[in-house]
Parts: structure tokens; sequence; C-alpha cells
């Protein structure tokens, strides 16, 4: 088995030369190569990277008028030989000391395994409360996002192991950082497995995480959603629900004209409208997607309608109190309601 270690750079002049001796240390019971992907360094980071090969089994390619990680870890698949290949940053926060771990994993049969931060046993070093909070957000806004990572700790590890078969043939065209993140969506695989590891300190150059990082963050979700039919699920999704709408305000008046108090002529047209939008969104919208028996289905569905329900009745009264207008208020507390039913819908009653 050959592997290939992928490392993009960009001003990790610094860094190479421990890099290339770790590696080589860890490593040295397997037959592999260290890709270097430079965007034109000022600090010519490819240039010492060429001086260290003479040393080391390393391969450099120096971009010129390209930027941008993601797109780099693409340009060293591309260039890469080996059968196996890791990707990891240059800048020592993540130690080559892992890689032997996450190879075994592979060697167990594992397509892709993750080094990570959030299972038992990883961590991270000295990273201020406000970055925690940050990279957690990110994580759980992309497991909610994309039920197909909904199980996998950190989506967003930059240092990965992976099949070359994984990513034969597949279009990758990620916005940001966040490779894996496009490789677990549209990658050939069926096993992930994840290793913990600690997210060392930075011992030179500068980070570069920016303030754009998480809109473009933003915008790989977004992407990712529309590719896996996630964005054409939310629309169908609140189809059904305008459907329910009319269903809901059609049997209330029918069923006042029929002599029902308006108080209990509510609870009947209610529950009509719940079964309607159960039963499009059971043909229609989820209909890829169902598990579990018809009559489970149905009881989480009318779950996720209570816990929709809670949330807006919760949020309208919170911004009364705050003295919100009453028909804005309300019109909030629906907005969270959907995205809570839908939530809960695509994650239990069709997860």
């Amino acid at each position: 088995m050959k592997v290939s270690v992928v490392i993009p750079t960009y001003n990790e002049r610094d860094n190479l030369e421990e890099l290339f001796s770790r590696i080589d240390n860890a490593l040295k019971n397997y037959d592999y190569e260290i890709i270097i992907v430079d965007d034109d360094s000022p600090d010519k980071t490819w240039e010492k990277a060429q001086e260290l090969a003479s040393k080391y089994p390393v391969k450099v390619i120096r971009r010129i008028n390209e930027r941008g990680l993601s797109s780099a870890v693409i340009r060293g698949f591309k260039e890469a030989s080996g059968d196996v290949l890791v990707v990891m940053d240059a800048d020592l926060q993540h130690p080559p000391e892992v890689i032997p771990a996450l190879l075994k994993k592979i060697e167990e049969g594992a397509d892709i395994a993750i080094a990570s931060r959030y299972v038992k046993g990883g961590k991270v070093e000295n990273w201020p409360l406000y970055r925690k909070l940050i990279s957690k957000a990110a994580i759980m806004i992309g497991r909610v996002a994309l039920p197909k990572i909904k199980t996998i700790k950190d989506p967003v590890s930059g240092f990965f192991a992976l099949k070359r078969e994984v990513v034969e043939g597949v279009v990758l065209n990620p916005v940001g950082f966040k490779i894996l993140m496009e490789i677990l969506i549209k990658g050939n695989y069926s096993k992930v497995v994840e290793v913990p590891f600690t997210f060392g300190t930075r011992l030179t150059g500068k980070s570069k995480l920016k303030g754009k990082t998480m809109l473009n963050y933003l915008r790989h979700i977004y992407r990712l959603m529309k590719w896996e039919g996630e964005i054409d699920r939310i629309i169908k999704f609140s189809i059904v629900g305008l459907s329910g709408i009319l269903v809901n305000e059609g049997f209330l008046w029918l069923f006042v004209k029929l002599g029902l108090s308006k108080e209990v002529a509510v609870i009947p047209s209610t529950e009509l409208s719940i079964i309607n939008n159960f039963i499009w969104n059971d043909l229609w919208t989820f209909k890829d997607v169902k598990k579990g028996s018809l009559a489970s289905r149905l009881v989480k569905f009318h779950l996720a309608a209570f816990s929709g329900a809670v949330v807006q009745f919760v949020i309208y009264w919170v911004l009364l109190f705050l003295g919100v207008y009453y028909l804005f208020a309300n019109l909030v507390g629906i907005v969270f309601s959907f995205i809570v039913r839908y939530i809960v819908n695509r994650h239990v009653t069709w997860g």
C-alpha cells in the first residue's frame, strides 16, 4: 500500500523541516510520498520544499495564479500516486504521529478515516471560547442541514485519510476550506471511522482563518444541500405546509357551518390538516427516505407538529413580553416553528 500525503501550503516555510522529519518517522514502515501544493507563497515555501526533496520523497506543485486550500487538495489528489490519500495541514497542528492510526483503520476496512477533535479522546488545545463555539456551531449546522453526515462528530476536520476509490471519478468543487465535507457528501464509500487526536497549537506562521470563512462555509452547505436534493425537499415541505393551511381553513369553515362551535371546530380541522400534510410529505417530500412503519411515521409527524407549535407559542409570548407588535411576533414564531418541524421530520420521522 502506497501512501500519498497531500499538504496544501501558503507561507509555511518555517514548518517544513520539522514536518517532513516527523512524517518520515511516522511512515518509516510505509512506501510514501509527500505532495506539497503551494499557492506561490511570498516566503517561498515551495522553494524550501524543493530543497528538502533531496532528503525526503517530496513532490512540489507551485500554483502561480490559483488560490484556495480545497482546490489545492484536489490538485494534490490528481498528482498523487498512492493507494491511500492523506490530507493534512503544514502548520504542525495536525500531528504526523496520528497518520499510522488513520492508515490502520483503512487497512481494517474503513474507506475514510478522520482525525477527529470531537470523539472521545480528542481535544483542542488553547482555543478561546468564541472559536470553540464557532466550530461547534458550524458542525451542528452541517449535521442538521446534511443528514448524510449527521453521525459524524468532526465532518469539517482538515486531517483525514481515504482510499483513492472514494474520490475517483467524483467531481469535487468545494467553497472554502472544508474539503472533507464535500467528500463525505459526494464520495464513493460505505464506512467512515473517526480517530481521536489533539489539535495542537500553531508554532509558527499565521492562521488562515478569516472573517469570510464562515460565509464561505454557509455557501458550501447550501451548495451541498442543493446537490443532495435537500433544498428541493424544503421547497416541497413548504408547498405541503401551504396546502395544510388551506385544508385547515376549509374544514374549519365547514365544521362551523355544520353547527360546531368555533372553539371545538378548530380541533378536527387542525388534525385533518396534519394528516393531509403527513400523507403528501410521505408520498412526495420524503418518499425516498422512508423508515419504519406508516403508523410510527404518523406518530412522529404529530410529535414534530407539537414541537413546532410549542416553539411558535414560546417565541410569540416572549416577543410579546418584549413589546414586539403581535403580528410580527407571530410571524417570527411561525418561521421558527417551520424550521423545527422540518428538522424533526427530516431527522426523526423520515430520518
